[in-house]
């Protein structure tokens, strides 16, 4: 239950700001159908984070337990700096127009926006410290759906409620925390 509640709290913090959530922002503005767009969010989430969560899980095999403990450290650490740059959404991030349908034109954009992305890091890293892939896969897919899901209903008034540098302030603490735990704790 720890695995799904943190990757679920630490990827809906993560994505706050991010280029996907501002993706998810332009697919909302610019298609207005909800459902369709949060279903593709959906189905692209968890099929980016269950690849994410499997390299994770195959790390854990691949290194032994004092390399990955370092490899985690560094990896929650870098993390840490990396939430506190901003996201923009490149140009060319935007769809065309809706070639696949609505939901087809979602669950493209999405799963490749989402590729190398903080969320995906933050779930190899999430699946290779807590060896509970499920978990971690469900955490990080709800994390994202907490995130965006309100985006596509509510679109710019949301963007508009939430002290964005102020998430990405806790997130970084947070990863830095993990960080710290993954270097001094035992696990």
């Amino acid at each position: 239950m720890e695995a799904f509640l943190i990757s679920t709290g630490i990827v809906a913090l993560a994505e706050i700001g991010d280029k996907t959530q501002l993706l998810a922002l332009v697919l909302a503005l610019r298609f207005r159908q909800p459902w369709p767009i949060a279903a593709g969010i959906f189905v692209a989430t968890l099929a980016n984070h269950a690849l994410a969560g499997a390299v994770g899980a195959w790390v854990t095999t691949v290194l032994g337990p004092d390399l990955l403990r370092w490899v985690l450290a560094a990896s929650f650490i870098a993390m840490a700096v990396w939430m506190l740059i901003p996201d923009k959404l490149d140009d060319d991030d935007q769809p065309t127009a809706p070639r696949y349908g609505v939901f087809g034109t979602t669950v493209v954009a999405f799963f490749l926006a989402e590729m190398g992305d903080k969320t995906q890091i933050a779930t190899v890293m999430l699946a290779a410290q807590y060896q509970a892939l499920f978990w971690v896969v469900a955490g990080t897919t709800l994390g994202m759906m907490l995130a965006n899901a309100p985006v596509v209903w509510l679109g710019e008034r949301m963007t508009r409620l939430l002290p964005v540098r102020a998430v990405h302030i806790t997130s970084a603490l947070i990863f830095f925390g993990l960080g710290l735990w993954a270097l001094l704790g035992d696990f």
